[in-house]
């Protein structure tokens, strides 16, 4: 049985999550902004991606968003543990390259526990920490019959207290919120699918 989408999302705080997928940097700008909070956003200052704030406008208010490069991770973990623990922001988003040992990943859980901080890590596909409280992968879904391209999966594939599930998710920027929609077969006045 499907559980409740709402008992798992938005995410639980004072707990570090990861996500995955091509989709994670959607789910991880979702996330930060349901938390209506600062949010900060650590990446490596080699990677060619740079967070744009006013490309995240239509989902996270770019006067919410800060910043923060440096130069390896594990520079991104002492700057992640630090807003973690301090509790003056809402979300801290990291993004990792190499998997954590369970030190690393327990000094998160500990730091975010410490400032009651939602901490979410965006790891590449089949990288994982066991320390993680949840573990998402996020894919974007094309809809023929929208023009909206916020259309998502978000599949839970770990979780410490055991609910897993798959929902197609769109974003609504007028209500600043995440809906669960129907899968395409089961909308209704869908023409050509059965159920």
């Amino acid at each position: 049985m499907q559980p409740d989408f709402a008992t798992i999302f938005p995410l639980r705080h004072g707990r570090v999550h990861e996500a995955c997928g091509p989709a994670a940097a959607a789910f991880a700008a979702v996330a930060g902004s349901v938390t209506q909070g600062m949010t900060l956003w650590i990446s490596q200052s080699w990677a060619g991606e740079t967070v744009n704030p006013l490309g995240l406008a239509p989902v996270l208010d770019p006067a919410l968003l800060l910043s923060a490069r440096t130069d390896n991770q594990t520079d991104s973990l002492a700057v992640a543990e630090e807003a973690l623990r301090d509790g003056a922001l809402a979300c801290v988003l990291i993004d990792i390259t190499r998997p954590l040992n369970l030190r690393e990943g327990r000094r998160l859980q500990l730091a975010a526990k410490a400032g009651g901080t939602t901490g979410l890590c965006l790891i590449p596909e089949g990288m994982g920490s066991n320390a993680a409280e949840t573990r998402w992968r996020a894919r974007p879904l094309f809809d023929p019959d929208d023009n909206d391209s916020t259309l998502m999966q978000w599949e839970i594939i770990k979780n410490k207290s055991g609910t897993m599930g798959t929902w197609n998710v769109r974003w609504s920027q007028e209500a600043r919120r995440v809906y669960v929609v129907s899968p395409v077969g089961f909308r209704p006045g869908t023409e050509g699918t059965s159920c």
